[in-house]
């Protein structure tokens, strides 16, 4: 016999999903937002990375880009566009401060004659053990004594450049972990390099990317050599049998 009374429903078996989480598959709730290993960094860095540097011109880059492909291993080439020589490198500039190095970009560069730049041969830094970068050094007269008086012009403005010793080169590649050593290359290429720029360097994970923030023309006059003097008779060099 059917019992005429309705039936009650069925309890839940398990509790009622949180009404104050997240709804599955919506936004996160306010203090879910920015957790976790895939939440953006939303800090604003408070500095950047900048430096002043020569070009390296595109009639010269094919010979250094047909080198790269004797790397093998974990290094990582840089890029054609990217190649140039670091006159200092400012790891730490408040964004504030970047005018400044306009301005001393400008009264250096402009008083500075152009110069003759020259590929020399391959190196590493460091040079012992395993190295962390491939480069090809550079020579220039004038050079040295540029990239000195940038620096210390940096410095009179209470900024900080990298410690290393100044050494120009082209930087060629970059590793991490072992990789093969190429063995030594020697470039004949040069040319005259008639502007400098001042660039922003953005970390990616994919290396390095260069922002040009300023270019300066250098408008110098190139000092004129002195004149060559004859040597006195007893002075002269005499031929030997």
């Amino acid at each position: 016999m059917t019992d005429p009374r309705p039936k009650r429903p069925a309890r839940p078996t398990s509790k009622p999903a949180n009404k104050t989480g997240p709804k599955s598959g919506g936004r996160p709730g306010p203090k879910a937002a920015g957790k976790g290993r895939g939440a953006p960094d939303t800090h604003t860095p408070t500095t950047q990375r900048l430096f002043f540097a020569l070009a390296v011109p595109a009639d010269v880059t094919p010979a250094l880009v047909a080198a790269q492909s004797k790397l093998r291993g974990n290094w990582r080439s840089v890029t054609a566009d990217q190649m140039h020589v670091t006159l200092a490198y400012l790891p730490a500039v408040p964004h504030d401060r970047v005018d400044d190095l306009k301005k001393l970009g400008t009264r250096l560069f402009t008083d500075a004659a152009p110069l003759d730049l020259k590929l020399r041969g391959t190196g590493y830094f460091p040079n012992e053990g395993s190295p962390r970068v491939w480069f090809v050094k550079v020579e220039a007269e004038g050079l040295n004594e540029l990239a000195a008086a940038l620096r210390e012009g940096i410095q009179a403005l209470g900024l900080s450049t990298e410690d290393l010793p100044f050494k120009a080169h082209v930087t060629l590649a970059r590793k991490k972990g072992p990789a093969p050593r190429v063995p030594p290359l020697l470039f004949p290429h040069h040319w005259t390099a008639g502007s400098a720029g001042l660039h922003r360097s953005i970390l990616r994970k994919t290396g390095p990317i260069h922002e040009t923030v300023s270019t300066f023309r250098l408008r110098g006059t190139p000092a004129t050599p002195a004149p060559a003097t004859e040597p006195a008779p007893d002075e002269a060099l005499q031929e030997t049998p």
